[in-house]
């Protein structure tokens, strides 16, 4: 291996918790409440209020002081048809006969709940009712093109730009989102506003780069996750006093102004210039973050024999790294290949679970509230057990457990409410869970020069799961049971794979693509077979040092050839 020490080492100076790590910790969890919130305010902006078909008769009182749902009765037998009406109706009883036909002259909603949604709004109920988990996923695959498009930017020109670029999409376009005229417009804004949810990712990225390993756990699972927690919990609260979705928007398009002013608050990550070659641009961001902690740096913090890896490209032509970079070599082709199927599964049950707070029984603003008090709780716990157990293990149990709660509900009476939402919160306990860790986990798996793109591709299949997953609410129309079973099934696949992934505990930040473990499974036949396998460079780049692996060991061997990081 290549001799000299590593960013954490040179960088041990500054201490773990000083001013500037807790300044970092606090702003970049700050930016994840903005994250909670967006995401999950498709629950209140697109629920379908309860409604019937406007009366066939203009004398009808439809009006008189009666419940909804027993007006609804007079009307029709559902809410999509109604009765029809001889002679003149005056809504005292419902129409004598059976004869119905379609809801001809519109829906009457319900304002009891909501003043309105976008469900009211546009009629998007009986034949139009496709649109409205579509809706929803249009807003995933706006995050799903942000997530492939931020790794590749953010790894190209940093981090920080990117962070603030998604924020203002995050903060912007709900505004304009609010103003629109027709679904379809609404549609396209949604996309759009996905486009800025991957600014947690970035966030999370940009502060484990600048943070020691100890504080960097704590901000992922303290920090950054219980950030997003606490957007969750907020949302229910600002919604039940703001009961129209225009209003909801705008108010939530709120407090992202509020981080303008920390553009002079939050550096870039150091770790990053010095995989450009900006060796003095990472020296500043050291020295700034010393002078806050009020401590003394040394007259020169990077040396070039002491981080002859961190600062690899200095004096040479700049080494980009593509997407192919996390498939070119075993150890990464196998984590990019696991982190794809793991994201996608446990993203797809985290965001079902959660969206489907409002088909729950009960009041929908209780039922979200502690939805996302389950999931702070959670997040706290899984910090108390990260340095307890390895990471493999963790998210094996969290995902088994949630797919375990998930199937058994197919055994318990569909009349037995309350025993359904207590296997249901259980499910989501897992998940949650395994959601928080999957951040952490990955991390720490990827190598600084493509943390941003493999980070961004996981999410990008996160976005896929997340697109399907309103769908497999919606199957939900049909059976109750049915989503259930489908998100515990996906639970328990993603678990058993989960076992193969390598223990990053007290491991260092991988920064070359050298650094990245090898799956398990791998280091068990290695160890067999007791053989080395020879990596060569790929067609098209100069050949430099070829990896060498034997019984699980990493080990560079120097061939003639300039210097390259090809493995």
């Amino acid at each position: 291996m290549s001799s000299g020490k590593d960013f954490d080492e040179i960088t041990s100076f500054l201490g773990v918790y000083g001013f500037s790590q807790i300044l970092i910790i606090v702003l970049l969890s700050l930016s994840a409440i903005v994250s909670g919130y967006t995401v999950m305010a498709v629950v209140f902006v697109s629920d379908t209020p309860e409604h019937h078909c406007k009366a066939s008769n203009a004398s009808a009182r439809t009006d008189v002081a009666v419940p909804f749902r027993e007006q609804s009765g007079w009307i029709g037998p559902d809410g999509c048809s109604r009765y029809k009406v001889n002679g003149n109706w005056t809504g005292a009883a419902r129409p004598s006969g059976n004869d119905t036909e379609q809801c001809v002259d519109g829906w009457v909603f319900s304002t009891e709940r909501y003043t309105a949604t976008i469900v009211s709004e546009w009629d998007l109920v009986c034949d139009s009712a496709w649109k409205v988990p579509l809706s929803t996923s249009l807003f995933f695959v706006g995050v799903l093109i942000g997530s492939f498009i931020s790794g590749d930017l953010s790894d190209r020109f940093g981090r920080r730009p990117v962070f603030f670029f998604t924020m203002a999409l995050l903060t912007v376009t709900p505004l304009i989102q609010a103003t629109s005229v027709s679904w379809l417009m609404f549609c396209i804004l949604n996309a759009l506003r996905g486009l800025g949810l991957p600014n947690y990712v970035v966030s999370l990225v940009l502060g484990s780069e600048m943070l020691s390993q100890t504080a960097r756990v704590s901000f992922a699972l303290l920090g950054h996750s219980v950030g997003f927690g606490v957007g969750y919990a907020l949302l229910p609260l600002v919604a039940y006093f703001v009961r129209g979705w225009r209003m909801l928007l705008m108010v939530t398009a709120i407090p992202g102004f509020l981080f303008i002013p920390t553009w002079w608050l939050i550096p870039e990550s150091p770790r990053w210039l010095l995989q450009k070659g900006r060796v003095e641009e990472a020296e500043l961001v050291v020295r700034i973050m010393a002078k806050r902690n009020r401590v003394p740096a040394p007259e020169v913090i990077f040396r070039a024999d002491e981080c002859l890896e961190l600062t690899r490209n200095k004096g040479e032509e700049e080494q980009t790294y593509t997407y192919l970079d996390l498939i070119r070599t075993p150890n990464m082709r196998n984590i990019t290949i696991l982190s794809v199927f793991i994201w996608m599964s446990t993203s797809m049950v985290f965001y079902g679970l959660s969206l489907n707070t409002s088909n729950l029984n009960g009041d929908v603003y209780l039922n979200c509230f502690i939805s996302a008090a389950i999931d702070i709780v959670v997040y706290g716990a899984t910090w108390v057990l990260v340095n307890h157990a390895s990471r493999p293990t963790i998210l094996f149990s969290t995902l088994m457990f949630c797919g375990i709660m998930l199937l058994v509900i197919k055994l318990v009476p569909e009349d037995m409410h309350v025993m359904l939402q207590v296997l249901a919160l259980l499910g989501k306990v897992g998940v949650s869970a395994a959601y928080s860790m999957i951040h952490v986990f990955f991390a720490e798996l990827i190598p600084t020069v493509v943390r941003n793109m493999g980070l961004g591709i996981a999410s990008t299949a996160a976005r896929i799961g997340t697109i399907m997953c309103p769908y497999v609410i919606y199957m939900g129309v049909y059976s109750k049971i049915l989503p259930y079973i489908v998100f515990g099934t996906i639970s328990i696949m993603a678990a058993a794979v989960c076992i193969l992934l390598p223990d990053t505990r007290n491991s260092k930040l991988p920064d070359l693509i050298s650094h990245a473990k090898p799956i398990r499974g791998y280091m068990a036949v290695c160890g067999c077979c007791q053989r080395t396998q020879l990596q060569p460079d790929p067609p098209g780049r100069a050949p430099a040092q070829n990896q060498v692996s034997h019984s699980g060991q990493t080990v560079e061997l120097q061939l003639p050839g300039p210097s390259r990081d090809a493995i």
